[in-house]
């Protein structure tokens, strides 16, 4: 990072309340928020800490969400816990709900979670993480606006589209991912772009269809899948999983209601929760042991398990009592704390 600002987690938070509160967004809803972005921010996570309060401003001054909006849950004696959050963000949903999934998953062996008609901009490694907390296994996914061409194609068709998984781990943080099936995050192609910085290869298409390192330009054509047609393919199950399966929208349709009015995309959520001790028929402790078997394998070949530095930054700023954030970032949320 070039010249930087030194937050305490206080700081963050009450930069984040801040601006939240100013944008229009009611307490439960800003506490909800601000949660996940200290979250993420304490986890060096740029592209979804901070720098996400300028999107959350945005989907607001669009004037299709609703700031103070309680979620509404249904009551069911199924596997699936239904949450419409009823026009506002995911946050406040899966925090309402989440109790509902824990005690379903623990009762049942596996449970779901269906967030519907949320506004949704935030990562979802958090999120499996709470539920590994509680001992559980997790999956989460979600579309997003129609920004990812298909392999092949020359438009989007598809999100960004992230999947998420976290296993627990006796006395250690757990195994954890969270990535888009798009080459790269959103949120990382804007960043470049303040930045001033080239793509690298093979993230996006122009408008034109013709490949492109200029964040702009990507921006304006289409963003591109990893893994060419394999990731593709898992982002149409994304779609799937979490669109029609729940009742809900594809990438498609939330680029569609959202017009030109920017701002966060709007879709639902799909999260799975398995209980390991239900799977194992309650051998939870020698099959946590060939899990960390696994696990020695691959770190012991220099390898590194997915979210290891995420942990590392999180040690580190926690211990310190501080983050650091890029100073043109810092004074853009000073200006919009002003401004509103």
């Amino acid at each position: 990072m070039s010249e930087a600002v030194k937050l305490t987690l206080d700081e963050i938070r009450n930069l984040s309340l801040t601006i939240l509160s100013g944008s229009g967004y009611g307490p439960d809803h800003a506490a909800a928020i601000a949660d996940m972005l200290v979250t993420c921010q304490i986890d060096d996570c740029q592209s979804h800490g901070l720098f996400r309060l300028f999107m959350c401003n945005d989907t607001m001054k669009a004037g299709k969400i609703d700031g103070n909006v309680a979620p509404a849950i249904t009551q069911s004696d199924n596997a699936i816990v239904r949450v419409d959050a009823r026009g506002g963000m995911s946050l406040l949903a899966f925090h309402e709900a989440l109790p509902i999934l824990i005690e379903k998953t623990r009762t049942l062996g596996i449970a779901a979670m269906a967030i519907n008609r949320c506004f949704h901009f935030s990562a979802l490694w958090p999120e499996v993480e709470r539920l590994s907390a509680a001992g559980l296994a997790a999956m989460a996914m979600v579309p997003s606006h129609s920004w990812v061409a298909p392999a092949g194609g020359t438009r989007g068709s598809l999100g960004t589209n992230p999947l998420a998984f976290s296993w627990p781990r006796q006395g250690k943080d757990p195994f954890t991912f969270d990535f888009a099936t798009s080459a790269f995050a959103r949120g990382e192609i804007e960043l470049y772009r303040r930045a001033g910085k080239p793509l690298p290869d093979g993230v996006a298409i122009d408008k034109d269809g013709n490949p492109t390192n200029d964040p702009q330009a990507a921006m304006e054509g289409a963003m591109l899948t990893f893994g060419s047609y394999k990731g593709s393919a898992l982002s149409i199950m994304i779609e799937l999983l979490a669109g029609p399966l729940i009742d809900d929208l594809t990438s498609l349709e939330s680029m569609e209601f959202a017009g030109n009015s920017g701002g966060a995309p709007y879709h639902g959520e799909i999260l799975l929760a398995f209980d390991p001790g239900h799977f194992s028929g309650g051998r939870i402790d020698p099959n946590d042991a060939r899990a960390e078997r696994l696990f020695a394998d691959i770190t012991d070949q220099g390898a590194r398990l997915p979210s290891q530095r995420r942990f590392a930054a999180r040690a580190r700023n926690i211990e310190r009592g501080y983050v650091e954030i890029a100073k043109t970032l810092y004074d853009d949320l000073q200006e919009l704390a002003q401004q509103i």
